[in-house]
C-alpha cells in the first residue's frame, strides 16, 4: 500500500500552531504533499524543518510569505526537481516533484487567479506552459518505469458538483470556462491523460467532497466549499487505488488550514 496526502496548510507555521504537527505525526501516508507553505525551511519549526522518519523538500517562493512547495516523504527519493523549466513560475514555490521507486510524486501550487485583472493572466500563462510539461512527465517517467501523481491545489472546481454554488460562481475565478476546459485537456485520454482520482472512484457523487471552505460566515458548518485540491494520476496509478477521501475536520474549531487534506491509498 501507498498512501499519498495532499494538503494546502495556508501557511505552515501557522498550521503548526493549530495541530498540523500532531496530525503530521499521527498520519499514515507515505507521503505529504504541502502547498501554499509560505516559509522558508530556516522559518519552520525544528519538528518541521527534519522530522524523524521523514525526508523533506521545500521550494520555497522568491517572494517572501507566499506561496511555496513542500514534500514530506517517508524514504529518501533518487532526486528531487523544482519547478518545470519556465523562466517565469521557477522560483515561485509553485512545483516540485520527487522520484520514488515506481512513482514520480509531486506537489503543484496553481495561482489562484482574479478574474479579469493581471492575475488571472498570470494563471493562464502558467496553464499554458504546465499542461506540455505534464504530458512530457507522463511520457518520461513511463520511460523510466514509473506512474505518477501529481496532487495539490489545482484552483479550479471542474465540475457543477465541485462547488455548492457554482450558479453563483460561473464569472468567478475557479470556474471559468477557460479554466474548466483547460482541467478538462488535463483529464483528456488524448491530451493531458491523467486520471482525477477521487472523482474516478467516486464518479457519482452529485455534491463535493469538497476540500476549501472560506472562513467567511459558516461556510464549513453548512458546508458550502469547493473541490479544488485532487490527486491526478497516470491511469496505470489511478487504476490501483483503493480508496481517495477528504480528511475533514470533525469540527470548525478543530482545522488547522482552509483547505482539507485530500487522500489516496494505492496497492502498487
Amino acid at each position: 500500500m501507498f498512501t499519498v496526502t495532499s494538503a494546502n496548510v495556508n501557511g505552515l507555521r501557522a498550521a503548526a500552531k493549530k495541530g498540523f504537527v500532531e496530525w503530521l505525526a499521527a498520519t499514515p501516508a507515505d507521503a505529504v504533499c504541502l502547498q501554499e507553505v509560505r516559509a522558508e525551511e530556516a522559518q519552520l519549526p525544528v519538528e518541521l524543518q527534519a522530522p524523524e522518519g521523514w525526508f523533506t523538500a521545500h521550494a520555497p517562493a522568491a517572494a517572501k510569505g507566499r506561496a511555496g512547495v513542500s514534500l514530506y516523504l517517508r524514504r529518501e527519493p533518487d532526486a528531487v526537481r523544482v519547478g518545470f523549466g519556465s523562466d517565469e513560475f521557477d522560483a515561485s514555490g509553485r512545483y516540485i516533484e520527487a522520484d520514488l521507486p515506481g512513482v514520480v510524486v509531486a506537489s503543484l501550487y496553481l495561482p489562484s487567479g482574479e478574474a479579469e485583472t493581471e492575475k488571472q493572466d498570470e494563471k493562464y500563462r502558467f496553464m499554458g506552459e504546465f499542461l506540455p510539461y505534464l504530458k512530457e512527465l507522463r511520457v518520461r517517467a513511463a520511460a523510466e518505469g514509473r506512474e505518477v501523481v501529481v496532487c495539490g491545489d489545482w484552483n479550479i472546481a471542474h465540475r457543477e458538483a465541485d462547488l455548492k454554488n457554482w450558479k453563483a460562481n460561473r464569472k468567478s475565478a475557479g470556474f471559468l470556462p477557460e479554466e474548466r476546459e483547460w482541467l478538462t485537456r488535463v483529464l483528456a485520454e488524448e491530451d493531458g491523460g491523467y486520471v482525477d482520482v477521487l472523482r474516478a472512484l467516486h464518479p457519482d457523487q452529485a455534491e463535493g467532497p469538497y476540500s476549501w471552505w472560506s472562513y467567511r460566515g459558516r461556510a464549513f458548518d453548512n458546508d458550502t466549499g469547493w473541490r479544488i485540491d485532487y490527486q491526478m494520476a497516470t491511469p496505470g496509478l489511478a487504476a490501483k487505488a483503493a480508496k481517495a477521501y477528504v480528511e475533514r475536520a470533525a469540527t470548525h474549531a478543530e482545522r488547522w488550514s482552509d483547505h482539507a487534506p485530500v487522500t489516496a491509498v494505492y496497492e502498487l
